[in-house]
């Protein structure tokens, strides 16, 4: 405790945080386990968003920690270009095994928005070796978000993610969102209204010419934007289109793959094939920071072009199936399966919906919305603003040991794959008690 009492806070600059409150009062974990964190005080904290939707197996699980150590004392570092090592090999295999049929080629990155970087890159590629370079437009989603760096900020639809940083990419456009409080409050599961948003695509190809169209990328499930569940036939609807007009659909699932939604990836889910899916977070539980992205096979054949002794693609990075992240997401890949963690938050995904909608009449809220191992609650702004609210019902939660999430006018839940009926009881029962507190 000594050394945190002295601990400088000054240098480091923390991410998507007001940085003077936090610094001011800070919250600083030390220690994990299972579904709980340690803070700086000696509290076992309950983790209710599994650290930052990424943390599906569970903190500090053996079998990774173990895989993790072992491997940093055999091989810590094998040059990404030019040569490589089994694991890479071996984690591509397991991945493409989890994929849609078909989608069996594998790009290694470091995060999310590296997996989309590298998406909307091969795409041009791609579009480009068929002999359609004027494809170079991308349209994205209201609400979506795909990262922080260029590509993904543009394609991206959260509007303070974009202010500052200028005109971003050019050739963009972005669907509309599906939320809709009068048609769609409440709902549990996919909405039954809202089908007909996904033929605005149609209409923004009007105006765009559909021949310059790379691609559209969308995530299956909005997630930082609010947990917005797609209604019922839109996804299907949104390949349809994309099929007809020859434009790749990219799924980011940097939040949904990996068991979130009770399956593999929202794609097996929704029973709609992207052409291109990006993960991350779940990849490895967050134990070691991975990302990949799963290519329709035509996609990399089509790119597989020239001399043999060539480069094909001009992308990648030093840290593209990092032997350490490797045998993390190998050894994360055994637990989910050898524990049947996909079936559990299936099984568990009824029971965390009756659990966050009986929020459902408390002060201040507006609306649940829920799919799988996800859900948020969202506030009204009377007599308090939303997002004053969502941080004040945060913060008593966390003096109260749950640690939930708040964005904006909501909270998001997202609890590990591994969580008991009983752990849902807590954060519930902490939300509520919270929510009566403030209101």
């Amino acid at each position: 405790m000594k050394e945190l009492q002295n601990l400088n806070l000054d240098n480091y600059w923390i991410p998507f945080t007001p940085n003077r409150e936090f610094k001011s009062d800070p919250r600083l974990l030390v220690a994990s386990e299972g579904m709980y964190y340690e803070t700086q005080d000696g509290r076992k904290v309950l983790d209710a968003i599994a650290g930052l939707w990424c943390c599906n197996a569970g903190h500090c699980h053996p079998k990774i920690v173990k895989a993790v150590q072992d491997q940093v004392a055999i091989l810590d570092y094998a040059t990404a270009f030019n040569m490589s090592h089994p694991k890479a090999f071996e984690l591509a295999e397991k991945i493409a095994d989890l994929t849609p049929d078909g989608l069996d080629k594998i790009f290694f990155g470091n995060s999310g928005s590296e997996a989309v970087e590298t998406a909307l890159k091969v795409a041009l590629a791609y579009h480009v070796a068929k002999g359609e370079g004027q494809r170079t437009k991308f349209i994205g989603r209201e609400k979506g978000y795909h990262g922080v760096n260029f590509g993904g900020v543009s394609v991206g639809g959260i509007t303070p993610n974009r202010k500052s940083f200028g005109p971003l990419l050019p050739g963009i456009d972005h669907l509309p969102h599906t939320l809709n409080f009068n048609e769609m409050a409440f709902s549990k599961g996919q909405p039954t209204w809202g089908l007909h948003l996904a033929d605005e695509l149609e209409n923004i190809l009007v105006l765009q010419d559909p021949s310059t169209v790379a691609a559209v990328i969308i995530e299956p499930v909005t997630g930082a934007g609010g947990v917005i569940v797609p209604p019922v036939g839109y996804l299907e609807r949104i390949k349809e289109i994309c099929t007809k007009h020859n434009i790749l659909l990219i799924f980011d699932e940097v939040i949904t793959g990996f068991g979130r939604l009770g399956d593999s990836f929202a794609a097996n889910r929704f029973d709609v094939t992207p052409d291109i899916i990006t993960m991350a977070k779940g990849l490895t539980g967050a134990v070691v920071p991975m990302s990949a992205v799963a290519f329709k096979n035509e996609i990399h054949d089509s790119i597989m072009q020239g001399p043999e002794n060539m480069i094909e693609l001009f992308h990648g990075y030093t840290y593209s199936g990092h032997p350490v992240a490797a045998a993390a997401g190998l050894a994360t890949l055994e637990v989910y399966e050898e524990e049947g963690l996909f079936q559990k938050a299936k099984e568990l995904e009824p029971i965390f919906e009756e659990a966050i909608h009986s929020l459902n009449g408390e002060d201040q809220v507006v609306d649940i919305r829920n799919i799988g191992l996800m859900g948020a609650v969202h506030f009204r702004s009377d007599p308090i603003p939303a997002t004053e609210f969502a941080s004040k019902v945060f913060q008593h939660c966390y003096e109260n040991d749950v640690m939930v999430r708040f964005s904006g006018e909501f909270l998001i839940l997202s609890p590990s794959l591994i969580a008991e009926p009983q752990h849902i009881e807590i954060i519930i029962e902490a939300l509520k008690k919270a929510i009566r507190s403030i209101a």
